[in-house]
């Protein structure tokens, strides 16, 4: 069976059983009765004129009903007695809403961890990328199954094609890290910083031509924290505003790298007059009696 025929069966908790191919004596009830209704109805109707589907629906439902009171020829009873009697206790009841039959598709996740549908891309948990997945479509939902587990479910997208929906928790860490950058996130963070940073990042937001621009700068820039102190961003956007009204992520890098530079001169100049102050061997005349000159 294919799987949405499958998955109709199960919605209504029935069971389906296929006869073989080519094999017709496996179901010759069925065919029979094909022939039967082709008769009874189909030939029947070939001269009636119908104009719409709910006409033709209602002169079908005459000529079944008909056929079902039909009596048998070698037994009592009809067709639909033998239902009330036989087989009608045993139904169970119809959910509450008919199944609604989906499109199911194979497909391989992408790089960008995405699959794609009628040119709309719906996001997987990154760990799947490569990896062949199905992806079952209804009218109003998509979900992507691995090895008959679902690990995604979107609402469909219509309209523009291109559209894409993403979920936070299918990105790998370091694009969670650019996504969550906002203007406000990141006016927070430089305000932790301090004023000459904020002086920078509120700058840039107001200056750059798109937000998006602004952003990737201060995201630039957020990352100089790994390898510098709050203190370093601080005084190198202090050092940038008081040479320019223009400051820029490539110049503060530029201060940062030179002051870690000349900080560590300073630093090594401070060990080395430290270490000749106090050179044990080095003394003076007074240290033999004797007077400097």
């Amino acid at each position: 069976m294919n799987p949405a025929y499958k998955e109709m069966a199960d919605y209504y908790n029935t069971v389906v059983m296929p006869a073989r191919v080519r094999t017709p004596k496996d179901k010759a009830s069925v065919e029979g009765s094909v022939g039967v209704i082709s008769t009874w109805i189909i030939a029947a109707l070939r001269n009636t004129h119908c104009f719409t589907i709910d006409e033709l629906n209602e002169e079908v439902r005459k000529k079944l009903d008909e056929f079902n009171k039909r009596p048998f020829t070698r037994k009592k009873g009809s067709r639909l007695s033998a239902f009330e009697e036989e087989e009608k206790f045993a139904l169970s009841p119809l959910p509450t809403a008919p199944y609604k039959i989906s499109e199911w598709k194979k497909t391989t996740v992408a790089p960008d961890y995405h699959v794609s549908f009628d040119s709309m891309f719906y996001s997987v948990p990154y760990e799947y990328i490569n990896r062949e997945v199905e992806v079952r479509v209804s009218d109003n939902l998509i979900e992507v199954f691995f090895n008959h587990m679902r690990i995604a479910s979107h609402k469909r997208l219509y309209g523009k094609f291109g559209q894409t929906t993403t979920i936070h928790d299918h990105m790998p860490d370091n694009h969670k890290l650019f996504v969550d950058q906002t203007p406000e996130a990141a006016i927070e963070w430089a305000e932790n910083i301090g004023e000459s940073t904020l002086s920078v990042i509120r700058y840039l937001l107001d200056t750059s031509q798109t937000e998006k621009l602004a952003l990737q700068s201060i995201f630039s820039l957020k990352k100089f924290e790994r390898r510098y102190t709050k203190y370093e961003i601080e005084r190198a956007c202090k050092m940038v505003l008081s040479m320019t009204k223009r400051p820029t992520v490539k110049s503060i890098q530029t201060l940062l790298k030179t002051n870690k530079k000349n900080d560590a001169e300073q630093e090594l100049k401070r060990k080395t007059d430290i270490n000749k102050n106090n050179y044990g061997f080095t003394r003076g005349a007074s240290y033999y009696g004797g007077t400097d000159k």
